[in-house]
């Protein structure tokens, strides 16, 4: 329709032209409105963020529309701004807009207008659906999504904690205005959120748009994001519409039309209306897991496909429809898996579990009872039914798991009559054919895989040909090109993935792109790690010398490569084609193009994969062109090939033959399975060479096979009767060697006599002439060696093959999980062999996507051998059809951890300690460089130059990456950055997940360090100075990792050489464990456990250091003010940032002083602080220093732009991001939309959020508890701090129950107005009620001289907790104890002799740890008022042993003195340590029967019976659980004592001694480690400390003041 205002497309809706969609249509929307809804008032709804953009021209849209009518009076326009995000749909805020509305005098009349994204459609349409019972209203939308689903359809709805949408009406809007314009103002990810549904619905209704969509996807995507340059209204009308405009419109337009249609027959969703539903049965149950970090569009687009492989899986769908929707998806920018690294960066895939996902979908409102509702497609443009269909949890399951495993047995389908998937060989040279070639081709069987995707991505880029679709998918039709190609835009790269064979075709097409028909001269095309491995050297070296420009652009002889134009000459060409036939057949492809006749001679000895060189001359004859391979006189063929010039001319249709390397697999099965197999259409005629494996490989197995010229037909022998290969040469089809090998691996009967192998057993199969295989997706020959043997088989290797010894099928090891290497050949090949041994797991299912998307569903479906999903224990990436990622790919926790950093930075000493915490492994690359090459670095480089070395520590560390060693800690060299590949490496495991750590020092100290040894006998000199190699490596170091430890070598405060030993380790255990997720180190959380941390001043930390223990008294965590750091020393007066070496250096001192938890925070001065409010690149690169060095938490301020906080949060990873917004001014109204929508932004990008204002008064205090309810009340909120500043302020800090800022009396200045000490903090909440008083207790029997009470009681007052601790004395658990631990005022208590055993009737639960060791000493009253056990005293003896210990626990032994009650802690404690045997004595050998008897037996006790025998092993800990005077070092028997030979107990060269007994201090065993060196010792007195402070801890959350407490107690126990 055309107005004056705009061109408008409208839309039908129940019977209404209501829709209407245009560009820039904000003057026809208003006139539209006034002129057909005429009201007094117009209120608009809209939120912060869209105001600021679009209020001013809405008002002056409305004024104009306003003076065009006639009528006299003057309508009202009011606006109502609330929040951004989903909090705004609440009760709360639609009871404001509505006692809004009615203080505003709105009435029935009024015309109701919600403008924004769905949030504010949903909440606008349910107050117009019951305000005055209802209102007209309007929709303006200005997300994709909004427009294209819930503008749509008359819902409406808030959110409750319930759920989601639960409380709502049907309330159709007047008019949807969809102005297409909005979305050139949407980031691009909030454009692909909406694509999803256009996609979606398309999918589902309309297949011409579905195939405008994929083939159009880039000017549909510049037309949604981009403004025109030709006019700030172009599009409003028709004739400036531009054609991308014009593309979007329609696709849009009929997305929506299909939705009104659908709602049009079923408005309140009883049947039809489900089918808008595909994919987000799946995508709904994702969604609920990871929002809000993933939008709902893009969690339904993972929906999508998975939800098509169920189709595909119950046969309802082909892999071509699933393939084309997941090529559509992606040209989108949306994520296909669950691998995509947008998901699995976040904390909480790790939820996303099989089992969490199907419980989810369990409450789906589709669902009809227990069944699960699916919309299931039958083809693009049509589902299976008019209806979500039921779908059994198994076949959903299966879909979701990343691994399967195959069900051994026969196979059902038998005998079996299939054709496999297209070649990849020939659909690969089809697609390069056609599109060089003139005209159209239709192409039918053509292979729908991720390689030819890629091929087909790279040809369009390249503008050779344009690809469509025909007869729903099946038939791609190609217009060719001609042979024109044109260089992509600047900046664009051809991505390949690990496509091999589009690698080296595209390397000679780039060389033949026109320079006169592009703007960029050159192409550069580039792949994953594993492809820019692989070689390409002959290639590039051919093409080179035949005149090519062609640049390495990281390593030479791999990708990426930069290729100039007009760089085919052609002529006479050499070209070494020993290592693969593709570059040969790159080169024939092109040829005809060249700008001379090309000779291509082959040179380099034998031609590998002739069979496929043969392909490519056979097929480029069937589009035109005939290559003549060249005779010698006698009519030998040579490696001499003439190709004429000339054009492809395409033929009209064209057939790709199935692919032979595919069929190998169900004609093994039927070897394997003693089963037949028929595969239809390749036979002896097949122009691949692996169509020769049946009659060459199988048929000498003692398989029957019958083969026609397009069949091959395969009958196996009984199960167990396969004959071994003997020698059998696999060069004309390599990639079948891995079918042959797992059948070798069964192949127990002796090989046919003139094929057994002089020197090898007659079970042998010596498989060679398969080089090759080394590099292609893996390192094939070694995977099939590494995979085999963990069924038991043996094999062994030489140059070019394997050998493999056969074994009856019934000795080979069940169970076992076979790792894939994301390589299809090893998935599908490993298939075979599981069709007879039960129980094996293939890891990463979905590599087969490669060449055979649906292999699995084929193998169930017409093969018959039953498949099952299998969740691995990195479960949360359930992977789809978008690019493989395999589990490797998914979680990184079980590869090594890479140390990088300049020699001296102290990775050795970091990596062995590193190691040694974690369990694992620890190397130094350059000793297995030393082992690979027999000789040191020096010499090496010495020999053969640093290029070749380079090359090999490249090669290892490849090597490494491949491994599941997730407790190997890998020291690299410093130079290992030098080079590009092992760059790339690095910063791939790194952006997979995995662990790379820079390890640094101060520069000054690592330079003296070098200059102190100078060269050595294993590295060389860098011929250049310190200086010079570290600023070239610095970027490379920061590029190439994930995290940065600085190394403090220098004792810190006060501290000893061996204090700060310990303290260095202490702290590698906490860095190390935290970025291996095995601990957060981080309080917990809640309103029921208020947590504070200490903000230091300090602009250096350095003095403050020896007493930091006391400065955190009482605190949580420490936050580590940045900005207020300074080089100097002295405070900082204007806004400046420290040097980042500086903060790392304060920031790891500050490590070594104190275990607490770090809140990072850099403090800008607009947020009240030092930092420059105007440098977001160096604030953003300080933040990062934080979440590199592994501190728990890191505060992000919201002010930042969006790019910051974007950048900053994706790079996270196990950091805490506190998200803040500091109020200085005091206008921010704690009861305003401001500090809603302040706290929408924190809540977006924060796992914490933090609202900090400035009271005026005390009553703001209250407004902000208001404020503080209402956000706790929705669901899924997160923790939250808010408080006041000033004086006025305190109160709000005292109720703050989430990480309050608290100060100390010793520090230089406040960190904000109004902080309060923790002891200040603690009294007000006692004063008004919110930490009442309790009573803790010792219960036990003789208790007087105890000094428990002088423990907690010190503890108590200094923190400021009202608490004391007192003693009650008993000898049985009487009712005057049941009376006290029933008490309400009861908080806790000891419990010592005789009640430790008496008690735990009494109690409502115990630890796992008092169940072993039969005791309780604590009792910890629990939040609902039950009453739990616990035992500090194993936890102080294994913090003492741990502490004191210098090597590790799990190489050492320990002994026991003492069979009573207290062993038992002693004998936990030492199995937690990791000990490996536990010798125990006691004087009464049946005793220590009696204790050995109770543990468990992996717990390893070996009794002793004496004390002056030296022992089996060395032991490094001893603890004596006796009475303090039972030891003596006199062997004088009649002393009286058990006798103690220290020489020989004592006898290790370190250790720690532990007595348990009270007093004496210094007991016979104490007194013997004294006097020993290398031993520490550990009195009684000082375990009694250690378990009182881990009760402290446990009664009250907090840590006691160790140093205050430990020397109360000492005072009164040497007082006593």
């Amino acid at each position: 329709m055309t107005s004056s205002s705009a061109d408008v497309l409208k839309i039908s809706i129940l019977g209404s032209e209501s829709i209407h969609v245009g560009f820039h249509l904000l003057p026809y929307i208003f006139e539209t409105i006034t002129t057909t809804l005429p009201s007094s008032t117009y209120v608009l709804i809209t939120d912060t963020n869209l105001s600021a953009l679009y209020l001013n021209d809405l008002k002056a849209a409305f004024e104009e529309a306003s003076a065009k009518l006639s009528t006299g009076t003057k309508a009202r326009f009011l606006v109502y701004e609330v929040a951004p995000g989903e909090g705004a749909k609440s009760r709360q805020v639609k009871e404001g807009i509505e006692d809004w509305m009615l203080d505003q005098k709105c009435t029935r009349d009024t015309v109701v207008l919600a403008f924004g994204g769905g949030v504010i459609g949903d909440l606008t349409g349910f107050v117009a659906a019951t305000f005055m019972r209802g209102v007209k209203f309007v929709q303006i939308p200005t997300t994709l999504l909004a427009m294209v689903d819930s503008s749509v359809g008359g819902k409406t709805a808030i959110d409750t904690h319930h759920g989601k949408n639960l409380i709502g009406a049907f309330w159709q809007p007047n008019y949807i205005f969809v102005d297409l314009a909005f979305l050139t103002t949407l980031p691009p990810r909030e454009v692909s959120n909406g694509m999803a549904e256009v996609v979606k619905t398309a999918a589902i209704w309309k297949d011409d748009d579905f195939a405008l969509l994929e083939s159009r996807s880039a000017e549909i995507s510049l037309a949604a994001s981009t403004r025109p340059s030709t006019s700030t209204t172009a599009g409003r009308f028709a004739s400036d519409r531009s054609h991308a405009q014009s593309l979007l419109l329609q696709v849009v337009s009929g997305s929506i039309y299909v939705k009104a249609h659908i709602v049009t027959i079923d408005e309140r969703e009883t049947g039809l209306r489900n089918l808008v539903n595909f994919g987000h049965t799946i995508g709904h149950a994702i969604e609920a897991v990871l929002t809000p970090a993933m939008l709902h569009g893009e969690c339904v687009s993972v929906g999508i496909i998975l939800e098509a492989e169920v189709a595909r899986q119950l046969g309802v769908l082909s892999q071509v429809a699933v393939g084309r929707l997941t090529r559509c998806l992606q040209a989108y920018g949306l994520p296909i898996s669950l691998s995509d690294r947008r998901i699995t960066s976040l904390p909480a895939s790790s939820q996303l579990s099989v089992d969490r996902l199907l419980d989810i979908m369990r409450i789906d409102k589709k669902n009809s009872g227990p069944a699960k509702k699916i919309v299931l497609l039958s083809r693009i443009g049509k589902t299976y039914e008019e209806k979500a269909s039921v779908v059994a949890d198994p076949v959903i399951r299966k879909v979701l798991c990343e691994a399967a495993t195959v069900i051994a047995g026969t196979p059902s389908k038998s005998p079996i009559t299939m054709a496999t998937p297209g070649s990849k060989s020939i659909s690969n040279r089809a697609l390069v054919l056609a599109a060089l070639g003139k005209g159209t081709c239709r192409v039918r069987n053509l292979l729908h895989s991720d390689d030819t995707a890629v091929m087909m991505n790279a040809l369009v880029e390249l503008k050779g040909a344009v690809f469509s679709w025909e007869d729903g998918g099946d038939t791609i039709v190609v217009e060719g090109g001609g042979g024109t190609l044109s260089a992509p835009a600047k900046g664009k790269e051809l991505y390949l993935g690990n496509a091999g064979t589009a690698s080296r075709f595209l390397t000679t097409v780039c060389a033949m792109v026109s320079g006169a028909a592009s703007v960029e001269k050159s192409t550069i095309i580039t792949g994953n790690a594993r492809m820019k491995q692989r070689p390409i050297g002959p290639l590039v070296d051919a093409l080179v010398a035949n005149g090519a420009q062609v640049k390495y652009v990281e390593n030479v002889g791999c990708l990426p490569l930069q290729i100039d134009t007009d760089g085919f000459r052609g002529g006479h060409i050499k070209l070494a084609a020993s290592v693969s036939s593709q570059y040969v057949s790159s080169i024939l492809l092109c040829a005809p193009y060249a700008a001379e006749q090309v000779t291509l001679e082959l040179t380099g000895g034998q031609v590998i994969s002739q069979p496929y060189i043969d392909m490519t001359t056979a097929m480029m004859a069937e589009f035109g062109i005939t290559v003549q391979r060249q005779k010698d006189a006698v009519g030998k063929l040579l490696d001499l090939y003439v190709i004429p010039k000339g054009q492809y001319i395409n033929p009209e249709n064209y057939s790709v033959e199935s692919d032979a390397s595919s069929a190998t697999y169900p004609l093994a099965i039927a070897a394997i399975t003693g089963t037949t197999c028929t595969i239809s259409n390749i036979g002896s005629s097949s122009l691949q060479g692996d169509a020769r494996f049946a009659k060459e490989v199988l048929e000498p197995m003692g398989c029957t096979v019958e083969q026609t010229a397009t069949s091959t037909k395969v009958t196996g022998p009984p199960v167990g009767q396969l004959r071994a290969l003997g020698n059998v040469d696999m060069e004309p089809m390599t990639d079948a060697f891995l079918t042959a090998s797992v059948l070798a691996a069964v192949a127990s009967l002796p090989a046919l006599p003139e094929r057994q192998v002089e020197g090898l057993p007659a079970n042998a199969s010596r498989i060679y002439g398969i080089a090759n295989q080394r590099v292609k997706e893996c390192n094939r020959i070694k995977a099939m060696r590494d995979q085999l043997a963990k069924f038991g088989v043996e094999t062994d290797e030489f140059e070019d093959g394997i050998i493999v010894f056969g074994k009856p099928e019934a000795s080979l090891h069940r169970g076992a999980s076979v790792h894939c290497y994301d390589d299809h050949r090893v998935a599908m090949a490993f298939s075979v062999l599981a069709c007879v041994i039960d129980k094996t797991i293939i890891e990463e299912k979905r590599c087969v996507e490669k060449t055979w998307p649906n292999f699995w569903d084929d193998l169930q479906n017409k093969i018959g051998i039953a498949v099952d999903g299998v969740e691995l224990d990195t479960h949360n990436q359930a992977s789809t059809s978008g690019k493989t990622t395999s589990p490797a790919d998914q979680s990184q926790r079980d590869h090594p951890i890479f140390l990088i950093g300049m020699r001296g930075a102290g990775k050795t000493y970091i990596g062995r300690m590193a190691a040694d915490i974690l369990g694992g492994e620890f190397t130094d690359a350059d000793d297995t460089f030393a082992e690979v090459t027999r000789s040191s670095v020096s010499d090496y480089v010495a020999a053969h130059g640093w290029e070749a070395f380079r090359k090999i520590e490249t090669e290892i560390l490849g090597r490494y990456i491949q491994e599941k060693k997730g407790s190997h800690v890998i020291a690299l060299g410093g130079g290992v950055v030098e080079t590009p590949v092992a760059r790339q490496l690095l910063a791939a495991h790194v952006a997979k997940g995995g662990s790379v750590v820079h390890v640094t020092r101060e520069l000054e100290e690592i330079d003296g360090y070098l200059a102190s040894i100078g060269n050595t006998a294993t590295r060389p000199n860098w011929n250049e100075s310190f200086a010079d190699v570290f600023k070239r490596r610095e970027p490379w170091y920061a590029e190439c990792s994930s995290h940065e430890f600085f190394n403090v070598l220098e004792a810190i405060g006060s501290q000893s050489a061996e204090e700060h030993h310990q303290a260095m380790r202490a702290e590698c255990e906490r860095f190390f464990k935290f970025i291996t997720e095995q601990a957060t180190n981080r309080p917990r959380l809640g309103s029921d456990n208020p947590t504070s941390f200490l903000s230091l001043t300090f602009p250096d930390l350095h003095p403050a250091l020896p007493y930091i223990s006391e400065l955190t008294e009482g605190a949580d965590a420490v936050e580590l003010r940045v900005d207020l750091l300074s080089a100097t020393g002295v405070a900082p007066t204007s806004p400046i940032l420290p040097p980042a070496s500086y903060v790392a250096k304060q920031l790891s001192s500050l490590r070594l002083a104190t275990n607490l938890p770090i809140v990072f925070s850099v403090r800008s001065k607009d947020q009240g602080g030092m930092a420059p409010s105007d440098k977001p690149e160096a604030y953003e690169a300080m933040v990062r220093l934080g979440l590199r060095s592994a501190c728990e938490y890191v505060d992000l301020e919201v002010a930042w732009p969006t790019n910051v906080l974007e950048g900053i949060t994706k790079s996270k990873r196990e950091s805490h991001i506190i998200a803040s917004w500091h109020d200085w001014t005091g206008e921010m109204a704690w009861d305003g939309p401001e500090v809603k929508a302040k706290h929408a932004l924190c809540a977006k990008y924060g796992d914490v959020t933090k609202i900090v204002g400035t009271a005026k008064t005390i009553f703001d205090n209250s407004k902000l508890s208001y404020f503080v309810s209402d956000v706790l009340a929705q669901p899924d909120a997160k923790p939250l701090l808010a408080i006041n500043m000033g004086a006025a302020g305190q109160l709000s800090r005292v109720l703050n129950p989430i990480l309050t800022p608290i100060t100390h009396a010793a520090l230089p200045s406040r960190a904000a107005p109004g902080q309060l000490t923790a002891r200040e903090v603690n009294s007000a909440r006692s004063l008004i009620g919110l930490l009442p008083k309790k009573q803790f207790y010792l219960f036990g029997s003789p208790i007087a001289h105890s000094v428990s009470p002088t423990l907690h009681n010190t503890g108590f007052t200094t923190l400021g907790l009202p608490h004391v601790y007192g003693l009650h004395e008993s000898a049985q658990v009487d009712q005057g104890v049941l009376d006290v631990i029933r008490s309400s005022e009861f908080g806790g208590a000891s419990v010592t002799i005789p009640l430790k055993l008496d008690i735990i009737p009494h109690l409502d639960s115990v630890s796992e740890d008092v169940r072993i060791i039969g005791a309780v000493n604590t009792i910890v009253p629990q939040p609902n008022g039950k009453l739990h056990g616990e035992n500090t005293d194993w936890q102080a003896i294994y913090i003492a042993a741990k502490k004191n210990l210098t090597v590790n626990a799990s190489t050492t032994d320990a002994l026991i003195i003492g069979a009573g009650g207290t062993c038992r802690a002693a004998i936990h404690a030492s199995y937690k340590l990791g000990v490996k045997t536990i010798y125990l004595f006691n004087r009464t050998r049946e005793n220590a029967e009696k204790v050995k008897e109770s543990f468990p037996a992996e717990y390893n006790i070996v009794i002793v019976d004496s004390l002056d025998t030296k022992l089996p092993s060395e032991i490094n800990v001893v603890i004596s659980t006796v009475p303090g005077d039972s030891l003596t070092t006199s062997s004088n028997t009649e002393e009286g004592g058990i006798y103690l030979n220290s020489e020989v107990i004592l006898g290790a060269k370190n250790g720690v001694a532990i007595d348990l007994a009270y007093k004496p201090y210094e007991t016979a065993l104490i007194k013997s480690a004294s006097g020993k060196e290398g031993w520490k010792n550990v009195p009684g007195v000082e375990i009694l400390v250690l378990q009182g402070l881990e009760q402290f801890r446990l009664w009250t959350g907090k840590k006691a003041p160790e140093g205050k407490v430990r020397k109360a107690v000492m005072e009164k126990y040497f007082g006593a």
